[in-house]
């Protein structure tokens, strides 16, 4: 029985494993996609290696997708070295890989001149899709080479800020874009990273962005009950010391939506005008089912009176 249930774990690791190289390997098409579609067409330099390789290629003609696995293959052998050894390496080769073989190959759907003239839609559209591409490689656990690798090495090594090491390395190349195309297109290029960006994020965190709210209170009672049948939401109770007055508080922890937070601070001041509410940001929360209640079969954590509360969140 126990080499039975050894097997199906092990089997569930290889299908996770998968998951994630097909996830790269989707994002990587999109990526390709993107470049080929749209920035290339437009002269919109993307950033990293493959932006460099976008300038190469407007003078010399090489191959943009050899110049981008070339230019990959000493920052893999550093990330090898400094960032986590086969795990990093073993997926983000795979996406540096097949994102290198996408882009030199004649994709059949795509004009050769590209889809739009309009270098407003390319940026737009290349942005987004390109930031598609990054979040789902971002997903399956894996980075798309380039600046990800230099950004992180330099976060690890000198203690540079990776948003910081992002703006240094974007900024040479949007600089040397400027120079090579024109100073217009490094603008929207700009924009299109920024764009990029945004998407990458979203599909990396995921949709589920919820809203932790924090009541400090002296009448715990009927806020919790307003919560309970109003909102519909459970709470989580902690017995709290104020450090300067020395006065016992209750601190009343739920996790709500941003559409919520308007009637969470409405009730908070109906039925304690000297309660206290903190709300802050809760992205890609785990262990909490973003639908509303419907019925009590869900997790229960101890709070801090040692009583069961049952906590849930909705969308």
């Amino acid at each position: 029985m126990k080499k039975l249930f050894g097997h199906i774990k092990n089997i569930k690791i290889d299908i996770i494993t998968l998951r994630d190289y097909l996830l790269i390997l989707l994002g990587s098409i999109l990526q390709a996609t993107a470049l080929r579609g749209f920035l290339i067409p437009a002269k919109l330099a993307s950033g990293g290696v493959s932006g460099l390789s976008q300038i190469i290629n407007n003078f010399t003609g090489w191959p943009i997708g050899v110049m981008v696995l070339l230019g990959n293959i000493p920052l893999l052998i550093l990330g090898w070295r400094f960032l986590g050894g086969q795990r990093f390496a073993a997926r983000t080769a795979f996406a540096v890989i097949s994102f290198s073989i996408l882009i030199d190959i004649p994709l059949c759907f795509l004009p050769s001149e590209g889809i739009t003239g309009d270098i407003v839609l390319n940026s737009l559209y290349g942005g987004v899709i390109s930031g598609i591409g990054f979040g789902l490689v971002y997903r399956g656990r894996g980075t798309s080479g380039g600046s990800d690798i230099l950004a992180r090495i330099l976060s690890s090594w000198r203690g540079i800020p990776v948003t910081q090491s992002y703006l240094i390395t974007d900024a040479v190349i949007i600089f040397l874009a400027g120079i090579t195309f024109s100073w217009e297109n490094a603008l929207y290029a700009l924009v299109m990273l920024y764009v990029s960006g945004i998407a990458a994020e979203s599909i990396s965190q995921g949709s589920n962005i919820l809203r932790t709210g924090m009541i400090i209170t002296a009448n715990p009672d009927p806020i919790k009950e307003e919560i309970f049948n109003r909102l519909r939401r459970g709470v989580t109770i902690m017995d709290v010391k104020g450090g300067y007055s020395g006065e016992e508080k209750t601190i009343l922890l739920c996790v709500v939506t941003r559409a919520e937070i308007p009637h969470l601070k409405a009730l908070t001041r109906d039925l304690d005008p000297q309660g206290i509410l903190i709300s802050f940001l809760q992205s890609s929360p785990m262990g909490i089912n973003p639908s509303p209640r419907t019925s009590w079969a869900c997790p229960i954590i101890k709070n801090a009176r040692g009583s069961r509360s049952l906590v849930r969140a909705f969308r």
